[in-house]
């Protein structure tokens, strides 16, 4: 859901009232004229009345001269939100049978001006009054700054699509600790539940977009599970759906004063349950530690509120800690939240943070850690955004290991000093949808990394994700959209979309729904120069292009995998073994430790020659600092091929050229502790 500040979004504070209100804030027409009448991309059966689409001209298919896909990608947009939280907090639907009058209508107790409206109060400022007809006269919503009505209504998206757009990722999202403290709720507060229901929407809108256009199959939305489908539909011309998750406490598995409230079985069942689904990417962890990962904090008094509601939650604050490169979380502040903390028991506060522990101390997992693996054996792509830099560093070390490309950061709420790792994977980043000054800003950052490594750059929406979207830059700003305008294609031209008795114009609208994509893209072109939308235009491809990598990774076989090992030295335990094969035995709560001096070794014999290209060591607390990779043929001659004298645990991977190899020790000159040194699993691969 929302990223919900930014240094290109200028919020309105807000004054801080009762505390899970203010964790809802973060946590989360005409056919086209010139179309032939039997055209693919013409409606048999357009609902009457509806929206308007003005959009008019035939929507580009096939590839380009390279055999590449085109388009825009929204690798971050929630669809169905207004069935979360308990289905009364985002007002309004993405359809309905009943027709656009039904599908556009506030939520009940908002009539008959917003006096109830409790959660726009908060988002919005002011006393939360508004208007609450939508259809047909939408005085007041949607609005790029009204955060709980919809923004997606089909034939918004429809116009994204007609504009441009060839993939969405819909993030099926909800919170069950939101839904239960929220005012208003019509259902369930399970979090599963929900992410089943917003799942079974996405296909019925399908279902409801292909009888418009003839029939199954015919209709432009289609929800695809592997990247060949999708590839398969960019090329007609049509909408590339995936589906995501973004939940706090995905598989049951939060935590309660430390005790995860999962395991393993549940997390299995749990990633089976979605992959049927047809979920392809997802995040572990949002807005709340939870027993897979820590959080990436949030600041000012919103983050206060947060922590109040993670201890409501868990029984404990956020920790932090001296972070240990120069990724750090937000800083969280000691920005007060009064109406939050008034709902902590007596004698109970916030913590003080000092300005100089940025870091979450929780990381990954080991659950957290089986959930990475079991996506990677399922070739589902791991959403890191929202991750703590811990946890982002730990996963990417895993990723890296396996040389595994399936890492998404889809809208802008990760530490941006990951970005060439998350590339050098092969993996795929959106920037959030800020201003079109900001958002040019941060693409042209970031643009000699794109072309190093040949990709495109898609954006996040987060659309009905509560996180505020691009307000007007102004009738009389410089170089402001134009209309009518043309397509990044040419094919199609754009004019100033309405609906109803409303006509909206990003000009002095802002981005106020789905429908206004292309204007903005416009806005782009026009402040930024026509460069950061050919990157936009190659987003599809790129995206497409690491998911199809994800599905063709083969994990490399470990020639270690149950080889005889020795040691120099074992540490010596009356319960537990620390033998040298315990380093090698597949095992991940399993090690081999060391005597507690300098110049050990630990030897593999792989039992005959192999092509030996990379070694992955993942060190327990005791780990080397200086220690080299040494290879042999005969167990006598041995030749260094890796070494590093900066080593900081954590999981290691040495890569160097193939070399043939029956024998393999790593070989610890310097300690990085007291300790000896401890090893829970060593890999090699012929690389």
């Amino acid at each position: 859901m929302a990223k919900s500040k930014s240094r290109y979004l200028r919020r309105r504070d807000v004054i801080i009232v009762p505390l899970l209100l203010l964790v809802l804030a973060v946590v989360l027409g005409p056919t086209p004229s010139s179309a032939a009448g039997d055209a693919w991309w013409v409606p048999a059966a357009r609902p009457t009345p509806d929206s308007g689409i003005d959009v008019t001209g035939e929507p580009f298919t096939g590839t380009n001269t390279k055999g590449e896909v085109r388009g825009f990608v929204d690798a971050h947009d929630h669809l169905f939100a207004n069935e979360a939280f308990g289905g009364r907090l985002i007002c309004g639907k993405v359809f309905s049978e009943a027709g656009i009058a039904d599908a556009l209508k506030d939520c009940p107790e908002h009539y008959p001006d917003g006096s109830l409206a409790v959660f726009d109060f908060i988002t919005k400022g002011g006393d939360g009054r508004h208007d609450p007809v939508g259809w047909p006269t939408f005085k007041d919503w949607p609005a790029h700054d009204s955060l709980t009505h919809q923004q997606n209504y089909y034939a918004w998206v429809e116009r994204a699509w007609r504009g441009g757009q060839r993939v969405l990722v819909n993030d099926l999202v909800t919170n069950g600790v939101i839904c239960s403290v929220y005012f208003f709720k019509d259902r369930s507060c399970d979090e599963m539940t929900s992410l089943r229901l917003q799942a079974k929407m996405t296909y019925d809108l399908q279902a409801y977009i292909d009888k418009m256009y003839g029939g199954p199959g015919k209709g432009w939305f289609r929800i695809v599970t592997d990247s060949a489908q999708a590839r398969a539909v960019i090329e007609q011309g049509k909408l590339a759906v995936i589906l995501g998750v973004e939940t706090s406490e995905p598989f049951g598995c939060k935590q309660i004063l430390d005790i995860p409230q999962c395991g393993k079985a549940d997390i299995d069942a749990g990633l089976d349950e979605l992959y049927a689904l047809g979920v392809r990417s997802m995040f572990l962890c949002h807005k709340f530690d939870n027993a897979l990962c820590g959080v990436r904090f949030d600041s000012g008094s919103l983050g206060t509120a947060i922590n109040v509601g993670q201890f409501l939650s868990t029984g404990t604050f956020w920790k932090t800690e001296k972070c240990t490169g120069p990724q750090h979380d937000n800083p969280i502040g000691s920005a007060t939240a009064a109406g939050a903390e008034a709902k902590l028991p007596a004698g109970v506060s916030v913590p003080s943070y000092s300005s100089d522990a940025q870091c979450n101390v929780r990381g990954l997992t080991d659950l957290g850690e089986y959930a990475v693996r079991g996506m990677m054996k399922r070739k589902m792509m791991l959403e890191i955004d929202h991750m703590s830099v811990k946890a982002v560093g730990r996963a990417l070390d895993i990723f890296e290991s396996e040389s595994y490309p399936g890492v998404i950061s889809s809208h802008s709420w990760m530490d941006l000093n990951w970005t060439e790792r998350v590339y050098g994977l092969g993996g795929f980043i959106a920037q959030y949808m800020h201003g079109s000054e900001g958002f040019v800003a941060e693409a042209n950052r970031t643009k000699a990394l794109r072309d190093k490594y040949d990709v495109g750059y898609g954006y996040g929406t987060d659309m009905n994700g509560v996180g505020g979207w691009p307000g007007p830059r102004g009738a009389d700003a410089p170089n402001k959209v134009t209309y009518p305008f043309r397509s990044v294609d040419g094919g199609s031209l754009i004019d100033r979309q309405t609906t109803g008795e409303r006509t909206w114009d990003l000009n002095t609208d802002g981005a106020a729904h789905y429908g206004l994509v292309p204007d903005w893209i416009e806005d782009i072109r026009m402040v930024g120069g026509q460069g950061v939308v050919n990157d936009l235009f190659r987003g599809a491809e790129s995206y497409l292009g690491t998911w199809g990598a994800t599905e063709r990774h083969q994990a490399g076989v470990d020639l270690a995998k149950g080889a005889p090992a020795t040691a120099s030295s074992t540490e010596w335990n009356p319960f537990v073994s620390y033998a040298p094969n315990r380093a090698v035995d597949g095992l991940r709560d399993t090690r081999w430790a060391s005597g507690w001096s300098d110049d050990q070794w630990l030897q593999i014999d792989l039992g005959s020659t192999h092509r030996v290209g990379q070694v992955t060591l993942d060190w327990e607390r005791a780990y080397g600092k200086s220690y080299s990779i040494r290879l042999s043929t005969d167990g006598v001659n041995w030749n260094t091929v890796w070494s590093t004298t900066t080593g900081d645990g954590g999981l290691d991977t040495a890569r160097f050229a193939g070399t043939p190899a029956r024998y393999v020790r790593i070989a610890g000159t310097e300690r990085g502790t007291g300790w000896g040194y401890s090893l829970y699993e060593v890999g090699v691969h012929s690389g």
